[in-house]
């Protein structure tokens, strides 16, 4: 009898211990998981982030086999990412990730941790730190002036978060469909904000042109002009310090325009046009220089473009200038020489004699940039100018 009341005492234990394993709680279910035991597939699109030291607000696309999920920052990443998730109760969702600026000289990492039936997924999000050091012989003024130049404009970007208006004007009204269109360019250039996001900034001692998409499916970036009150410049030597976007699509340019241009009788290319350097961006870190003139055109295939993939443009900051002068135009790249063109002292093939103003643009596709076509999953991209100067001899 004691033997039979011990045997069923313990057949009861482990029945019970049984049904209240089967009926528990599911981990999954307390955080974001459909019902059950079986773990779910779980993916995100893109698989983790990289982001810039300015940061911005980045999409990842939730995918699960279970019938929900959830999602947190870790607690070590919640100073400087925050997520709004949407669809969360369905198999496919979203979340928006808004990452902070990152002032730091050190790159940082935090994780969006993922749940859904038991799974767990942790999407990696990485931070560019913001550029601090710089090596001696970049920051020396001196470094790759020619001898006999003195400095007579410059902007290093370190007053205020926008520029001065009184040396730059934005270029407006120009897009798709409008009469200032040119190139085939998809993006249109304005002064100001969409979606809380202004197109040129001044951020940590930069110029920062901003190229993305807006809620209303249109491109937008900057475009902005140095005239030097009105009176731009005419000879000297002209440098840019910059870092290139990355992206397929993209157009960053350095360049120069004459002042005044009498469009009816003179027009364009006979008015000259000064590329010091353009690159796009699906041929990433190819950086080039070009110069536009009646007796050296593109369409008849006369153009004067020399162009070197530099390995870095997307990644480190280089110098890229031109020198000046009645007899030639030369361009560098970190005081390498990258073209060199004489004058013939005509106007056909050097009408580079009369005063020309800077200009710094971030284009969006268009007949050279977007000749491979373009890929929107790349915006927004930034072009960053760490100073533009100018030179002039004594």
């Amino acid at each position: 009898m004691e033997k039979t009341m011990k045997l069923l005492l313990s057949t009861l234990l482990l029945l019970a211990a049984t049904t209240l394993t089967a009926c528990g709680g599911d981990d999954a279910d307390d955080n974001g998981g459909g019902g059950g035991t079986t773990a779910a597939t779980l993916t995100s699109t893109p698989a983790q982030l990289n982001v810039q030291a300015e940061g911005g607000t980045y999409q990842l696309q939730i995918h699960t086999t279970g019938t929900s999920w959830a999602a947190y920052p870790e607690e070590s990443a919640k100073a400087w990412l925050s997520i709004t998730t949407q669809n969360a109760q369905h198999s496919e969702g979203s979340i928006s990730v808004s990452v902070a600026a990152n002032t730091r000289s050190a790159q940082r990492t935090g994780h969006i941790v993922v749940q859904s039936a038991g799974q767990r997924l942790d999407v990696v999000v990485t931070q560019e730190a913001f550029i601090t050091e710089e090596p001696a012989e970049v920051t020396a003024e001196s470094g790759y002036v020619p001898a006999g130049y003195t400095k007579v404009w410059a902007d290093e970007f370190n007053q205020g978060d926008q520029l001065n208006s009184s040396d730059w004007e934005w270029e407006t009204n120009w897009g798709p469909g409008m009469a200032t269109q040119v190139n085939d360019e998809e993006q249109y250039y304005i002064k100001g904000a969409r979606n809380g996001i202004n197109t040129t900034e001044q951020v940590n001692g930069r110029l920062v042109i901003n190229c993305f998409k807006a809620s209303d499916g249109k491109i937008y970036s900057g475009r902005v002009n140095a005239k030097n009150g009105g009176k731009g410049w005419q000879y000297g030597y002209f440098e840019a310090r910059i870092l290139l976007p990355k992206g397929k699509g993209t157009w960053p340019a350095f360049w120069m325009m004459p002042i005044s241009v009498d469009w009816v009788s003179e027009g364009w290319p006979k008015c000259g046009e000064i590329d010091i350097m353009e690159e796009v961006g699906v041929d990433a870190n190819v950086v080039s220089s070009s110069l536009h003139a009646e007796g050296h055109y593109h369409v008849n295939n006369t153009q004067v473009t020399v162009a070197r993939n530099i390995g870095t443009a997307e990644s480190e900051y280089h110098i890229y200038a031109l020198e000046w002068t009645t007899d030639y135009i030369k361009t560098y790249v970190d005081g390498q020489l990258l073209l060199s063109y004489s004058s013939d002292h005509t106007v056909r093939n050097f009408p580079y004699d009369k005063p020309f103003h800077l200009i710094l643009n971030l284009a969006w596709g268009g007949s050279w940039g977007g000749y491979a076509g373009t890929d929107e999953s790349a915006l927004p991209v930034q072009m960053k100018v760490d100073y533009v100067r100018v030179y002039q001899k004594n």
